[in-house]
């Protein structure tokens, strides 16, 4: 999770002295790469220009911060983002397998691996725009991450008790509530749709939607939705589907501290980590656990690669239904023919 939005840096650090001294591994001295083209201003025009490319505020948020945190290794280290190579980054991921000064603790192979796509989505928008000429993210080893999802997920009573706590908060906060809980839609498809992407379509009430990549979608809403809506809605015809009270778009730092509020309120264990997104865990994860196919649980999130969908399977490490019992019986069969 990110934080609050701070300025960008101000610009690129110092350039580097013919040999720059990295603190890790081992102070290993690095000759310094040819300067990048163009101005001194390139590195926050670049950034600025990379952000303003993803299409969730959340995204931005995110990458912002990972950005910022290589930005701040690079000035301790005065190395040259713009001028940086493999041997940097390869000391910029040891430096993250030490214990942080702040928590004590290493970074998470997931906050490793998060880190450094980000990165390689930054130099690698600078080549697509003929700003740099090659990225030192090339060959970088990257953790290889579990196939489970370790995001925080809820159990069904612990979705009852958050959407109880919703709808005694208020009408907005249940609507919402329930509509991430049932569809599992990402919090910035929810937020980003008007009161007229509420349509009707072969007698099913539903929310058209624009996924993830710009691709448009169709989600059907149960009636525990519809109706949480038409409370909240209460016959309004226009505008942001979630408004504020001053009539703008609800936006997704004020839906992370409504949802941990609300569970701070419901009680729910690891409060403090709950946000948008646990609620679409839960949602891939409950429908998994009722049954539904692999294929339709995939559409219904909008996810591009079912391994995406897999790792929510809890049940999937149920020693039942390993195919040894499926082969044995088999085997069995033709034996007795």
């Amino acid at each position: 999770m990110t934080g609050p939005h701070q300025p960008e840096p101000a610009g690129p650090a110092a350039p580097p002295s013919p040999t720059t001294e990295l603190a890790r591994p081992g102070s290993l001295p690095v000759a310094a790469a040819p300067a990048a083209r163009g101005s001194d201003d390139l590195l926050p025009r670049l950034v600025t220009a990379f952000l303003l490319g993803q299409r969730s505020e959340h995204t931005r948020r995110a990458y912002r911060s990972d950005i910022r945190h290589f930005l701040a290794w690079c000035a301790q280290h005065h190395v040259d983002a713009l001028r940086a190579r493999r041997v940097h980054i390869d000391a910029y991921v040891a430096s993250m397998a030490a214990p942080s000064p702040r928590t004590g603790r290493p970074a998470a192979e997931s906050t490793v691996a998060r880190r450094l796509a980000t990165l390689a989505g930054l130099y690698a928008y600078g080549i697509a725009e003929d700003l740099l000429d090659r990225s030192p993210l090339g060959g970088v080893h990257r953790p290889r991450l579990g196939q489970d999802s370790t995001s925080t997920g809820l159990a069904r009573d612990e979705v009852a008790r958050l959407l109880a706590a919703a709808a005694a908060d208020g009408a907005r906060a249940h609507a919402l509530l329930s509509l991430l809980a049932h569809n599992g839609l990402r919090i910035d498809e929810a937020l980003s749709r008007d009161v007229d992407h509420l349509q009707t379509e072969r007698g099913h009430q539903v929310l058209r939607l624009r996924r993830k990549g710009g691709h448009t979608a169709t989600a059907p809403l149960a009636p525990p939705v519809v109706h949480a809506l038409q409370v909240y809605l209460d016959g309004r015809e226009t505008g942001p589907l979630f408004m504020t009270r001053t009539g703008r778009r609800m936006d997704e730092p004020a839906a992370w501290r409504l949802i941990r509020r609300l569970a701070r309120r419901a009680e729910l264990p690891q409060a403090d980590r709950i946000n948008p997104h646990t609620l679409r865990h839960g949602f891939v994860t409950a429908a998994l656990d009722a049954g539904v196919s692999l294929r339709d649980v995939q559409d219904s999130a909008g996810h591009a690669d079912p391994r995406t969908t897999r790792a929510y399977d809890r049940s999937r490490h149920n020693l039942d239904r390993h195919a040894t019992y499926a082969v044995s019986a088999y085997y069995a069969e033709g034996q007795r023919e």
